[in-house]
């Protein structure tokens, strides 16, 4: 299958249209509570250590003066740090905004606005209440020009996410972080209608725990977002199997690219989200249980021997999958009825087995949504281009992990935008000509 990542404005660049330029970097600097120093010490417990390590990651970060400051796995119930990071960053003119996750686990997430290139309109949190008590930052921002422009507004607003996914640690936790993303997409739209906001542009930063071969990129990619780093650095042939870079150095070992800006301009359209979740989800079950059958996975997938099941059988498969009831909770009772209904096409309230682990319902034929047609009324008239994204270490660009690294288990990423004038959508018809005429597609497949 093959997904379309959107690269705008390339013509708008040459002809000198650009209305302004912003950063964003992002990084999970890997808290002092999580840092191995051995099998039974951590890097918490030798402040001479974590302040030195913390203190040089403040040097790289003023030293790219970026307009927008993304971190993840910030110690934030540790003052002293805390203070660092507050000084530093308001010395230098950014505004911090930090947010601990759920049930005391220690640390969470900082976000840091340059006051010169942003103004903050509205600051929101959201709060998953799920596995792994994690949690995200949203940013309803406004551009600034430069100070040799007098600061004065243009008008450009923009939504800003900052997060961290859970971490993969078995086939439950796919299931839970594609929750995660639904989350935030659900909390983007629930706050486009609270404010009454025609379409703008959305950035969504962090460490999402997964490649661009996982199902959550996929999902983000079926919501018309496309990732900024691979559209600055195309693959081979445009085949995300040919991607090199990678950006963490996991607790197993493995090397893999998981931090990501992901930029979504308002003159693309996307499916309806809830039946993109349900797809998203609907691809998990069938990847699963390709892996049992392949004898991948040793996972005894409940009720294979039946043709048919009904919803109440289907949810006793869930339980028996751990995906459904204590301890984990994975789905509750109305999300489970939402992918029933999603599945049993025509509400004969049993669905074919045979076609369900074949993955014939993963993806359905496109209909007209009243949501879309009428965010096509209303589309803004600028977008962001990405110019350039880099890597830091600079050899993880080529896929190779320096020993000498220290910073962080994971690299720092930073992503330069130029906001570019898009051509207003009022049709679907519209939005296709702009699509062929005016984006450029790379095609990746998965």
């Amino acid at each position: 299958m093959y997904y379309l990542f959107s690269l705008m404005g390339e013509n708008n660049q040459e002809n000198g249209c650009l209305l302004g330029r912003v950063s964003c970097t992002t990084f999970n600097i890997l808290a002092p509570i999580y840092k191995r120093l051995s099998d039974k010490t951590r890097e918490s417990e030798f402040s001479e250590l974590w302040i030195s390590r913390n203190e040089t990651i403040l040097d790289k970060l003023l030293e790219i003066k970026s307009s927008i400051i993304c971190l993840q796995e910030f110690w934030v119930e540790n003052e002293e740090l805390v203070k660092m990071y507050e000084k530093r960053l308001g010395e230098a003119g950014y505004r911090t905004y930090k947010l601990a996750r759920t049930n005391n686990r220690g640390d969470g997430l900082l976000a840091a606005v340059h006051q010169n290139s942003f103004h903050v309109l509205n600051y929101k949190e959201c709060v998953f209440n799920g596995i792994g008590d994690r949690v995200a930052q949203l940013f309803d921002v406004e551009l600034l020009v430069p100070p040799e422009d007098q600061i004065h507004k243009v008008g450009m607003r923009t939504i800003l996410v900052n997060t961290h996914l859970i971490f993969p640690h078995d086939y439950k936790y796919c299931f839970a972080r594609l929750k995660q993303v639904y989350k935030i997409l659900q909390f983007i739209e629930s706050y486009f209608k609270e404010y009454k906001l025609s379409s703008i542009p959305i950035i969504l930063c962090g460490d999402w725990n997964g490649s661009m071969k996982g199902n959550v990129c996929r999902f983000l990619l079926s919501q018309g977002f496309v990732s900024a780093y691979d559209i600055a650095h195309p693959y081979i042939g445009h085949i995300v199997n040919k991607c090199k870079w990678v950006s963490h150095h996991n607790h197993r070992g493995n090397i893999c690219a998981v931090d990501f800006v992901w930029l979504h301009n308002p003159n693309i359209l996307r499916k309806p989200l809830k039946r993109s979740f349900m797809e998203a989800l609907l691809r998990n079950f069938y990847q699963l249980q390709s892996k049992v059958t392949e004898n991948i996975c040793a996972l005894p997938f409940p009720r294979v021997d039946l043709t048919s099941v009904t919803c109440t059988q289907f949810s006793e498969a869930l339980t028996e999958l751990k995906l459904a009831g204590p301890p984990f909770n994975v789905f509750i009772a109305e999300e489970i009825k939402d992918l029933w209904d999603h599945i049993d096409c025509n509400g004969d309230g049993v669905i074919n087995m045979s076609h369900f682990f074949h993955g014939k319902y993963t993806e359905q034929p496109e209909t007209p949504s009243e949501e879309t047609d009428d965010a096509l009324t209303t589309m803004s008239t600028v977008g962001f281009n990405v110019v350039k994204a880099m890597l830091f270490p600079e050899e993880v660009e080529q896929g190779t992990w320096p020993q000498s690294y220290s910073l962080s288990d994971h690299a720092l990423l930073t992503v330069e935008l130029s906001m570019v004038p898009i051509a207003h959508c009022d049709s679907p018809e519209k939005l296709t000509r702009v699509k062929n005429n005016e984006n450029k597609f790379l095609i990746g497949s998965l």
